[in-house]
């Protein structure tokens, strides 16, 4: 006959199938089961390995080549990796060299798509390209002017302000690899900004988040964002007064 304890394994157990987090692992005496700490100390290793990884600029340049868009890179302040973790006010900003060259590129564009590293460039050179064909073609489509696609190095998400001005777009998508967790080390973000400038705060702007094949896919993902620029471009902002209604009941 199943105990107390047992009837309550059993019921978080028949959760396991419903998330990615570590819920129901048993235990061994007073610690967990061997294979569950096995691979708890798996995911904490995938999880450094992300944040020091390295964007594929190459790769990436290569990939939006169909797009015919030209591409800028930029670097923020922050030049090494450990600086970038220790100072995240240096990934905010760019350095005086790639302001010139935005500046030298500036035009009268409706949209700047930003491919940032963030905290994971390995999120960013396994889901950014399957994520960029979907939302590409139907910002084209739209009739959005875009800028050139900038690939940005060491960046946080408020360095897209600062690049959207600079170029003299009217809006700016920021994809940026997430903060990976113990679940999930490859998740993007998209960050949509109306009338980017510096100085702006976060709740100017709007997010979707943790992109990748076992969060939000990549269709949904594509759709949500699109839906969001139209709107923000019909309301003239982002922000915590742009709500996502799409598919609510009129």
């Amino acid at each position: 006959m199943e105990n107390e304890e047992g009837s309550i394994n059993r019921r978080w157990q028949n959760l396991q199938q419903y998330t990615a987090a570590r819920i129901a692992l048993g235990r061994t005496g007073n610690s967990i089961p061997l294979k569950q700490s096995l691979e708890l100390k798996l995911a904490h290793a995938h999880a450094r390995d992300a944040i020091y990884s390295h964007m594929d600029v190459e790769g990436l340049s290569q990939a939006v080549k169909a797009y015919h868009v030209p591409v800028i890179n930029v670097h923020s302040c922050a030049e090494l990796r450990e600086q970038y973790l220790q100072r995240p006010d240096l990934g905010r900003l760019l350095q005086e060299q790639s302001i010139q060259n935005l500046q030298a590129s500036a035009g009268d564009y409706d949209i700047c798509v930003i491919l940032a590293d963030g905290l994971s460039a390995e999120a960013l050179n396994e889901n950014a390209v399957p994520l960029l064909n979907l939302v590409l073609p139907l910002l084209k489509e739209a009739g959005y002017k875009l800028s050139p696609i900038i690939f940005a190095q060491q960046a946080r998400v408020a360095l897209a302000d600062h690049v959207g001005h600079h170029l003299g777009a009217k809006f700016s998508i920021i994809f940026i690899g997430e903060r990976p967790g113990l679940s999930a080390a490859d998740s993007i973000g998209a960050y949509l900004t109306y009338n980017p400038k510096p100085g702006l705060t976060d709740e100017a702007r709007n997010c979707v988040s943790n992109i990748r094949p076992q969060g939000l896919p990549f269709e949904v993902a594509a759709q949500k964002i699109f839906y969001l620029v139209q709107e923000a471009f019909r309301l003239k902002l982002t922000g915590v007064n742009l709500k996502d209604n799409a598919g609510l009941l009129k």
